[in-house]
């Protein structure tokens, strides 16, 4: 598949689509990067198939943009929850804000209300898009624009695009974004774990702010050490 890195996005997508067909979807969480994706296999494919992960912990204004995809591009949104008993179970032991009294307390809610889940779809799915992008972190830095990992592909069609890149796509084509931009987020996840920063912030200060020396990742795409979590 190196190839496809000197495609533009849009081939990339081009080719998952053509290759995988029913077989592949986009994973978002209704941030600008995934509405980018989004928009781009919209002018492709009449047809997308899109997921979201459930945690139920997320903010209201993420419900709003699954309705607003429905309508926009007329899909319905494939909604991935956790199981239901793992969560009472973790709750019931360690408390709904868990997350809160240590790392890896943190990572073993992220773990139950979204690693797990993730890998149950993706057992469903022969490859899947994400809206990782090199410029967004240092674990971030060397993600190919696509791979083979645990026997399907993952592919990454922003991986080169910069930030003004993703904001010009989405002023040029009119792409609707998540209310929670204008109100000074700049990467958004459940509604408890994720705040506002000030101009300038790192896009992910915003994550777990109260975690100092963590990496700001849930475990989807990297493992505890950085390496590429091979799901």
């Amino acid at each position: 598949m190196s190839h496809l890195e000197s495609a533009s996005a849009a081939e990339v997508l081009a080719w998952a689509l053509a290759t995988y067909g029913d077989s592949f979807a986009i994973a978002t969480s209704f941030q600008k990067e995934g509405m980018v994706i989004l928009d781009l296999a919209s002018r492709i494919a009449s047809e997308v198939r899109v997921f979201t992960l459930d945690t139920g912990r997320l903010p209201d204004e993420t419900y709003q943009m699954m309705e607003t995809v429905r309508s926009r591009y007329g899909v319905s949104v494939e909604v991935v929850c956790p199981d239901g008993e793992e969560v009472e179970r973790m709750v019931s032991q360690h408390g709904p804000n868990l997350f809160y009294g240590s790392v890896e307390a943190r990572r073993m809610c992220c773990e139950v209300r979204k690693v797990r889940p993730l890998e149950r779809k993706l057992q469903q799915l022969r490859a899947w898009a994400t809206g990782l992008r090199r410029e967004q972190s240092e674990t971030r830095a060397a993600v190919p624009k696509a791979e083979e990992l645990g026997g399907r592909v993952k592919v990454n069609p922003l991986a080169d695009w910069t930030a003004a890149e993703v904001e010009h796509y989405i002023l040029e084509n009119g792409v609707v974004v998540h209310p929670l931009y204008q109100c000074g987020y700049a990467s958004i996840g459940c509604a408890p774990c994720t705040r506002a920063v000030e101009p300038g912030d790192d896009p992910r200060a915003g994550r777990w702010w109260w975690e100092q020396e963590s990496r700001k990742e849930c475990g989807i795409h990297f493992a505890l050490d950085g390496t590429v979590r091979r799901a």
